[in-house]
């Protein structure tokens, strides 16, 4: 038990000082909000038409594509870091892997996805 006692002080005090700054910040709020609490902000200029709007799906696409290519650098990091110890055998497994991602991107390229029309 005595190996653990550190961690659990540590445990009390970090979740003491965070609920001691917001007990007082929920006790002394407002109760009724006022009205413009519920209007959306939009630096400092009153708000003109709806706060919904709709976004495109070719900013979704584009979004989708960012993700995928940026997924794909997180997975390159760390062979690119181990290139020397890892041999021939990981760098064909890397080549097939961003022949998959090219293939995936020339799929999307000519099905038209990353044209605005």
């Amino acid at each position: 038990m005595g190996e653990f006692a550190g961690l659990g002080i540590y445990l009390v005090v970090a979740l003491f000082f965070p609920v001691m700054a917001l007990v007082p910040a929920f006790l002394l709020q407002p109760k009724q909000p006022s009205p413009e609490k519920y209007i959306p902000y939009e630096c400092g200029v009153d708000p003109v038409g709806s706060p919904y709007v709709r976004f495109r799906a070719g900013y979704f696409l584009y979004a989708l594509l960012f993700i995928l290519f940026d997924i794909e650098t997180v997975f390159l990091y760390p062979w690119a870091v181990a290139f020397h110890t890892v041999g021939a055998f990981a760098f064909v497994e890397m080549l097939v892997f961003v022949f998959i991602l090219i293939l995936g991107l020339a799929y999307a390229w000519r099905k038209g996805d990353l044209s605005w029309n």
